[in-house]
């Protein structure tokens, strides 16, 4: 099924037509200027991810499946990390439906896209 879906949507492209596209966009600021903004965009079951600034150099992504949808308890493990420089973009096909965290450093985020914590073991 994923197969004729893929088919469709590139003959879809092949003529012109597109199914839409869904947009992520992404600012850290400290309080008097943004010092990380990140844009992403999944169309055509293509993901492109753009650094357009980052303080640190680096914009640090993190990407959940979308079922995880920002809860801290979600079990599910991230489907990609992956770092881009500062006004490069990175593309990954077959992304779909997923939560986007992002981040100016490789510190590790939950899908609450807050630093993870180390849990202390059960008693």
């Amino acid at each position: 099924m994923t197969k004729l879906i893929a088919l469709l949507q590139f003959l879809l492209a092949l003529g012109g037509c597109s199914l839409g596209a869904t947009q992520y966009s992404s600012h850290i600021s400290n309080g008097l200027r943004d010092v990380l903004i990140s844009k992403a965009q999944v169309q055509d079951g293509v993901a492109r991810f753009d650094c357009k600034a980052s303080d640190s150099g680096w914009c640090h992504y993190t990407v959940y499946p979308e079922a995880c949808g920002g809860g801290r308890d979600c079990a599910l493990a991230p489907l990609q990390r992956f770092a881009v420089a500062r006004g490069e973009s990175r593309q990954i096909a077959g992304l779909r439906d997923f939560k986007l965290c992002v981040s100016l450093d490789d510190t590790a985020l939950g899908p609450d896209c807050q630093p993870m914590v180390a849990r202390e073991p059960a008693r």
